[in-house]
């Protein structure tokens, strides 16, 4: 980065810690540092739930998905709308009535004190787990960038966030997010006009999207039934809809913010200010993955945009080497043969008219298109076999915004995209401490010690934040091998989000429910999960499967039970 960019990226990261040091004065308490003494107005909490699923995850690896796949992973959010209008309703008032400081304090209520406990513990494997992902994601920039290690970089991300969390708890966390969510807009825009700006003189919008159409990359709805395909309409608006009712209605994470909010109707402006404006912020995000395929017609890409991987298979020892740089000169061969067939393509849509002349000129380019994806796939191998990975195993989606970001962005420009990417990865970072550190405080700790005075609570949850980013970290230097971050971070929280929100529909909707037959209820939900996961059902059916299997599991054993105690 240029001189201009570190300065810019420097001032976002010191009126980060900024806002963080100055929250730190209310947070003295434990109503201060977990609710934010429940004083946060509507459109902060809105933007701060935002802010907390616009992780780095959205821009890494939701760009790179959909470079690589095309805009189908929107079908993801589908059921989101209906699952904020449920909460509205439900969880939420009952939230604020009950004045609790997490989610799982409820159900302790409700039922007893176990099923408190294993939700408890669910939810800190689970947030704990996806929360290395989260850290992992914005480490590749920083790695591309500084040259530093992966360790390094996820050690200096997860440090800074810790910094203002601990000092200030959740009333940081809603304020920093606020100024991140502004951050992250204009980044956003000025990726647009940046990518528009490299279409070559004469090539308009409507003629890049001409090719990502033929490549089905601007499919959006696929209304087939195949509870093994990833994203359709149904597994979005079905298991889509589980998955928000569980993570915005029992995931710590969502729910301390409505716990913060100044009064029921703040709580649930903010849940439908995301209902009406997450889908298009998506859909953005994921136009301009498909829009930066288009560009790399015009402008080369890398054979692999990891140039980490790059640099080691090129200094590896044995033919490998050799290999690449004939893989190389067989890949930008393919490109030049695509980018004529690609602008053949432009000609003949242009023309129109003639049907026949555009059906060649679009099997021509797909032809050419898949023989770029065909020399990729052995690039990949080749970089497989050199980093001791299994064959298929390496994928580099991860790294294409960031190979954007540092290649093709203008001086001072590189450096508020940094920040953006920063700010996106704090603001999933440090709610996800918070929360995280909240849970382990009253769910846990002060079942210990009940006795415990306020300072002593404040005072474990900050030593608790730090446990929890350490943890994170070294999960983090795993989550590489993931895959695609954007996937991995959500089938993570698929594996027990729908049990976990069985649990509160026995104890909201089914008024014989007891704690033993939520308890084995869970149980048997997490165990039919994980049967689901072994026979490929994609990730998104995990979430109705547990919640269905937990609720007739759960419901029949409270009435056995219940039946067994009264004779």
């Amino acid at each position: 980065m240029s001189a201009l960019d570190w300065v810019i990226f420097a001032a976002y990261l010191a009126a980060i810690v900024f806002v963080g040091a100055r929250a730190a004065r209310g947070a003295s308490t434990t109503a201060g540092f977990f609710v934010a003494d429940r004083s946060m107005p509507w459109w902060a909490v809105g933007l701060s739930v935002m802010a907390t699923q616009a992780s780095a995850i959205t821009f890494i690896g939701t760009t790179g998905l959909a470079y690589a796949e095309g805009m189908r992973f929107a079908q993801f959010y589908f059921g989101l709308p209906v699952a904020m209008a449920i909460l509205a309703v439900t969880l939420v008032p009952l939230y604020h009535r009950a004045k609790v400081y997490t989610a799982y304090e409820l159900l302790g209520r409700r039922f007893d004190e176990k099923t408190r406990l294993l939700t408890a513990l669910l939810f800190l494997l689970s947030r704990g787990l996806a929360l290395g992902v989260v850290i992992y994601a914005p480490s590749v920039v920083l790695s591309l960038l500084l040259g530093w290690s992966t360790t390094t970089t996820v050690l200096c991300m997860t440090g800074l966030a810790v910094l203002y969390t601990v000092l200030g708890g959740i009333r940081a966390v809603i304020w920093t997010d606020v100024i991140q969510m502004v951050v992250i807009f204009a980044g956003l825009g000025l990726c647009l006009l940046t990518m528009l700006r490299m279409l070559p003189e004469g090539t308009s919008l409507g003629d890049a999207l001409t090719l990502a159409r033929v490549t089905d990359r601007l499919t959006v709805l696929d209304f087939s039934f195949d509870p093994q395909d990833r994203y359709t309409v149904w597994s979005g608006l079905l298991g889509g809809t589980f998955l928000f009712l569980a993570y915005f209605g029992c995931d710590q994470s969502q729910v301390q913010r409505f716990l913060s909010g100044r009064s029921l109707r703040d709580n649930r402006m903010a849940l439908l200010f995301n209902a009406v404006f997450k889908i298009p912020v998506q859909l953005f995000v994921l136009f301009l993955g498909v829009l930066l395929f288009a560009v790399f017609h015009f402008e080369q890409p890398p054979l692999l945009f990891d140039g980490a991987a790059v640099e080691q298979v090129s200094g590896a020892s044995g033919d490998d080497g050799q290999r690449l740089a004939q893989v190389e000169q067989d890949f930008a061969q393919a490109l030049d043969q695509r980018r004529a067939r690609a602008e053949a393509l432009i000609v003949a849509e242009r023309a129109g008219g003639d049907d026949a002349l555009r059906t060649r000129a679009e099997a021509a380019y797909v032809a050419a298109d898949e023989r770029v994806d065909d020399v990729r796939a052995a690039g990949g191998a080749i970089a497989a076999r050199a980093l001791g990975e299994p064959v298929g195993g390496y994928d580099d989606r991860n790294h294409v915004f960031p190979y954007f970001v540092i290649h093709h962005l203008p001086l001072g420009i590189v450096g508020l995209l940094i920040a953006v990417i920063f700010a996106a990865a704090m603001s999933s970072i440090d709610s996800e401490l918070n929360s995280l550190s909240t849970t382990t405080t009253v769910d846990v700790y002060r079942r210990v010690r009940p006795d415990a005075t306020d300072a002593q609570l404040v005072r474990f949850s900050r030593g608790a934040t730090l446990l929890w980013g350490g943890a994170a970290a070294a999960f983090a230097v795993y989550a590489r091998t993931l895959g695609s971050v954007i996937e991995a971070v959500n089938q993570i929280g698929s594996f027990f989000y729908g049990s976990l929100l069985g649990v509160f529909v026995l104890a909201l909707y089914v008024p014989r429910a007891n704690g033993t037959g939520a308890f084995l209820g869970l149980l048997a939900g997490m165990g039919a999960v994980a049967a689901a996961t072994t026979s490929g059902v994609a990730w998104l059916w995990l979430n109705p499967i547990g919640c269905v299997t937990v609720v007739v599991t759960g419901a029949a054993l409270s009435r056995l039970t219940t039946e067994r105690e009264s004779t």
